[in-house]
């Protein structure tokens, strides 16, 4: 089961680097979103993966399991779901303000006006 759920974590990971690293508004919050599942899994994870065992510790539960990392997952998920929507509207903002989506903000020259700027 571990090797299943770090495999996981990095193939998050990867695709989500990936994503961040393209030139464009979309792929890039594709890419924040899968790096926050990754993490999300990742603190998941280190609270024990155990099947059946209880959250609190009882006088008779031998295993049980850490009930702080699905608190901080639950939490990371409301405040990621959030944020994806503030970046989703400012980039939607962007666009829709310069007709252009790329993230370095560098546009080409257009025909009209050559590179120094005379016409």
């Amino acid at each position: 089961m571990e090797l299943v759920v770090a495999s996981a974590v990095g193939i998050l990971t990867a695709g989500g680097i990936y994503l961040m690293l393209r030139l464009r508004t979309f792929p890039v919050i594709l890419g924040m979103s899968l790096l926050t599942y990754a993490v999300n899994v990742f603190l998941f994870s280190s609270g024990r993966l155990t099947v059946g065992a209880p959250p609190i510790l009882r006088d008779d539960a031998a295993t049980y399991t850490d009930p702080l990392p699905q608190a901080l997952v639950l939490t990371a998920i409301v405040i990621s779901f959030g944020m994806t929507a503030v970046v989703v509207m400012i980039a939607l903002g962007s666009y829709l303000g310069s007709d252009d989506d790329h993230v370095d903000d560098q546009s080409e020259p257009d025909d009209d006006n050559n590179a120094e700027g005379g016409a």
